[in-house]
């Protein structure tokens, strides 16, 4: 029988590593980002065309390489950090595979010039599919300049499944805050097709978060710091009122390097219990330092992934200091929070004994005594003057107004308070709806009973409200008295550039003051009764949201997005006036069975059903 067991060819090795660790554009920016850092750089420029499907250039002042290094560089598994499988436990740098280069080279036509500060010319090297084309001398600057075209031209499948261009400039701008808020000491730009979005010089933590999310975080951020044996933690939490729905602005990173943690995350969403409205999430930039042998971080293709030999108290410690952070600042009541944040966590080994803690008591302490004098049971130590007059205690109340008429109470009712006052007056029209917390309205019809879901009927009305505006471009703007200006992040700037028109045509009356700053002039009169900046914070979100609902095209999503934000809310009371009205649009609707994206607005209980919950 013939040997069948082979050798795979570099090239094709090479393919098969870059499908594991460059899925996408983002994956090529964040290797080539975090090389520049490892090699000492101070300003790290990044230029993107099409989001870096034509083009993504890295540019930095490192150190550069030589031009035997140059060479190496692409190949598999060479790397300058690790020698020895014990280093892997000893990582202080953020790549040390030695595999980033070679399988970028794999899957694009990339191109490197270097230089290092002791040679008078560098190195340009060309490789194209993981074959060298040339390599030779060049004139340029000291540092790296690598230039990665036409990403995945040899894999066209692994190409045609790539996002479209805005999706893709998501993650791209999503690696580059990560490794930015990292290296703060590290002046970053990016540019889009010529278009920059981020210019950050060196700063402090705070000020880059700032640069990065907009300058009204600021006021939002509480600060964490926290030395313990085990890890030291700062950073930054975000008020409980400052929580959003998006859980975009969450991170953690180890040792400088950003990771993935639900575990860890459900320590600080537990800090903010009580403090949160449901289905809000808490932002947070917490910065972990451990020792780097109890950590391995060589577990997961893209490194965002940890394990942690003490997970269990760096959990607790989180918790404890993330409320700690919340009780200095008054968020949440707290009894003393003073103390040093420089306190130690005890950190048993194991088999270490254990002894009982012991209380020291006094047996001749006496609650009863106080500065000398002793209280007598039974005897009344306010003094005689304390009992004086005590009628001017009830002095007013006969002038009280007289209780209210039972036909003053309110009329808007729970499900449950209406079933128990049946006398209640039907509406004029003959028809009676009630409300069961605050959720669903319910109401008789020939067959039975019909329960509509308030929330999606509202949001069937103003997507197809919107929809109509936008297919007529027929959009109608209240005009605001004093305009509203709102600063985005550059990804929901980006995003603002692709929905403007759609926006326009809503009734958003906007103006660009510069490339991340807009002036709300005006907004679609049926949402005129919302905070303008927060009415466009959360259409974009909500548009970002439904990028993955296969029933709506562009249109639709728009049209649902704004609906989504407008749509009255479970949980709020309505008159019988208002669920009337919306009951009435809802049946105007062409399709009032269902909301856009499928769900169920309306559930019939025949009588037949009805009756056989009281057959005995």
């Amino acid at each position: 029988m013939a040997d069948l067991i082979q050798l795979l060819p570099d090239s094709v090795a090479n393919q098969i590593a870059a499908g594991e660790v460059i899925q996408r554009p983002a994956s090529a920016l964040k290797e080539l980002v975090e090389n520049a850092v490892d090699a000492g750089a101070s300003q790290i420029t990044v230029n993107l065309r099409d989001a870096g499907k034509a083009l993504l250039q890295v540019i930095d002042n490192g150190r550069g390489m030589s031009e035997t290094d140059a060479r190496m560089a692409f190949e598999r598994h060479a790397t300058s950090k690790i020698s020895q499988a014990d280093d892997l436990f000893r990582l202080r740098t953020l790549g040390f595979r030695g595999e980033a280069l070679a399988s970028v080279a794999a899957v694009a036509q990339v191109s490197l010039q270097t230089r290092t500060a002791e040679q008078e010319l560098g190195t340009l090297v060309e490789i194209n599919g993981s074959t060298l084309v040339r390599q030779e001398a060049v004139a340029c600057p000291v540092g790296s300049n690598f230039q990665v075209k036409n990403l995945f031209f040899n894999v066209p499948a692994r190409r045609k499944f790539l996002k479209a261009n805005h999706v893709e400039l998501r993650y791209l701008i999503d690696e580059f805050v990560r490794v930015a808020l990292t290296q703060c000491q590290v002046g970053f730009t990016l540019l889009h097709n010529d278009v920059q979005i981020h210019h950050l010089p060196p700063s402090g933590l705070r000020e880059r978060v700032a640069n990065l999310f907009g300058r009204k975080i600021n006021a939002q951020l509480l600060a964490v710091e926290l030395d313990s044996s085990i890890v030291r933690v700062q950073g930054f939490v975000g008020r409980p009122e400052a929580a959003k729905r998006k859980a975009g602005e969450q991170f953690f990173f180890v040792n400088n390097r950003y990771m993935r943690s639900s575990y860890f995350q459900g320590a600080v969403v537990e800090a903010y219990q009580g403090l949160l409205p449901p289905g809000s999430t808490p932002s947070f930039f917490l910065y972990l330092e451990v020792d780097p042998g109890t950590i391995d971080v060589n577990i997961h293709p893209t490194k965002t992934h940890i394990n942690f030999e003490n997970a269990g108290a760096i959990h607790q410690i989180l918790l404890a200091c993330v409320k700690e952070a919340l009780g200095k600042f008054n968020v949440v009541p707290s009894l003393d929070f003073e103390m040093d944040a420089s306190f130690e966590f005890p950190n048993f080994a194991p088999g270490t004994p254990v002894s009982a803690p012991r209380a020291s008591d006094n047996p001749g302490y006496n609650p009863f005594e106080q500065e000398g004098r002793r209280f007598e049971a039974g005897r009344d130590h306010r003094g005689a003057a304390n009992l004086r007059d005590w009628q001017k205690l009830y002095e007013g109340f006969e002038k009280l107004p007289p209780e209210p008429e039972e036909a003053e109470l309110p009329r808007t009712l729970s499900f449950a308070s209406q079933m128990d006052q049946p006398q209640q007056a039907r509406p004029a029209a003959g028809r009676l709806f009630l409300q069961a917390r605050g959720r669903y309205i319910v109401s008789t019809v020939k067959s039975g009973l019909m329960l509509i879901d308030q929330r999606r009927a509202h949001l069937r009305v103003l997507h197809d409200e919107f929809l109509d505006s936008l297919r007529r471009q027929s959009g109608v703007a209240q005009q605001l008295l004093y305009p509203a200006t709102i600063e985005l992040d550059a990804a929901a700037a980006t995003l603002y550039e692709q929905i403007e028109p759609l926006a326009r045509q809503m009734g958003f009356d906007l103006e660009r003051l510069n490339a991340n700053t807009l002036a709300i002039n005006g907004i679609p009169a049926t949402v005129a009764d919302h905070e303008p900046s927060q009415l466009l914070e959360q259409l974009l979100e909500s548009y970002r949201m439904t990028a993955n609902e296969p029933r709506l095209d562009a249109l639709e999503r728009m049209a649902y997005a704004l609906a989504r934000v407008g749509a009255i809310g479970h949980g709020r009371g309505l008159e019988q006036a208002e669920m009337a009205q919306l009951v009435d649009q809802l049946f105007a609707c062409p399709v009032p069975n269902y909301d856009p994206t499928g769900k169920k607005i309306i559930h019939m209980l025949d009588l037949p059903e009805l009756e056989a919950f009281f057959k005995a």
